[in-house]
């Protein structure tokens, strides 16, 4: 029987992998493309609009240095609009919003520092902040993980189920868990509380934030007057989602990555090397399943006697 060696199969997966950053790009730049055509033409129509009417009054290229400014004043999270509610972009909620988006990386880029001692800061604090933070997850991902095997190992015991199949109705259910509680009820909450997202974009800003993409593009409370102090408690209600919200999601992505399907395709593209205990270890232990189904046994009194 013909069998591929580890570096063809290795080799079908960077092409897989990048024939899908392909198709993405493809269908990106499909959908997005002439939207940001017709904004860059709406963008132009007004500057023009408005250097035909007040150009006498401005010296040539004095808007666009204008622009300019703000814009690179922007990208650094500083506004000139006269928001109350980020008067100060680096209070404590919104300073501790920023350490939170930097350990988890996500990274809203709605702040980013402009010192130099800042930036050097940020690269020592990322360096030994991420190791640390990936230690404290590993440990609540041990603690919380064998908590919650206990539903499936009981649901298994109970209805007599396969190991596999024991499994993947946990993984399921733990992912379903997950999407309500840390999706689709924030975005719900986010839809009424802010008044111009819809429920997608609702759902897309939950959606990235918790897989860590952080975009930036939406970001509840900005470019809204609120008042200082809901805008303060809206940074500490982001921050703590933040931490539970990836939590759960890192526990819903260990499930999926411990399923016997997953496995077994890990397996597939892995070396020709034996398999260690740690790798046939699953959410529900078959062990556990198959001592559970076995009857109790008889002592070797009892078997002697009779």
């Amino acid at each position: 029987m013909w069998v591929l060696r580890p570096w063809t199969r290795y080799a079908l997966l960077v092409v897989a992998h990048m024939l899908a950053m392909g198709l993405g790009a493809v269908v990106l730049q499909a959908l997005e493309g002439p939207p940001a055509i017709r904004l860059q033409a709406e963008l132009k129509a007004e500057l023009a609009a408005f250097q035909a009417e007040f150009g006498a009054c401005l010296p040539r290229g004095a808007l666009e240095e204008l622009l300019g400014t703000a814009l690179r004043a922007q990208a650094h999270g500083v506004s000139g609009l006269g928001n109350s509610s980020e008067a100060s972009n680096w209070d404590l909620p919104s300073a501790l919003l920023f350490t939170v988006s930097i350990l988890t990386t996500t990274g809203y880029g709605h702040m980013a520092p402009l010192s130099t001692g800042g930036k050097a800061f940020c690269v020592v604090y990322a360096a030994l902040g991420l190791p640390a933070s990936l230690a404290l997850v590993a440990a609540l991902r041990h603690c919380l993980l064998s908590v919650l095997s206990r539903p499936g190992a009981w649901v298994a015991s109970r209805w007599q189920l396969a190991p596999a199949r024991a499994a993947l109705l946990q993984a399921s259910g733990l992912s379903i868990l997950v999407a309500g509680v840390f999706v689709l009820l924030p975005a719900l909450v986010l839809w009424g509380l802010q008044g111009d997202y819809s429920l997608l974009e609702a759902i897309y800003f939950c959606f990235s934030s918790l897989s860590t993409i952080g975009l930036g593009d939406l970001l509840p409370g900005s470019g809204q007057s609120l008042h200082p102090v809901i805008y303060q408690l809206g940074q500490f209600a982001l921050l703590g989602y933040l931490l539970l919200g990836l939590l759960a999601m890192l526990l819903a992505v260990e499930t999926f990555t411990k399923l016997p399907q997953v496995c077994a395709m890990v397996k597939f593209f892995g070396a020709s090397t034996p398999v260690t205990a740690e790798d046939q270890d699953g959410i529900v232990s078959q062990d556990e399943l198959a001592l559970n189904n076995l009857p109790p046994a008889t002592p070797a009194s009892e078997q002697a006697l009779a």
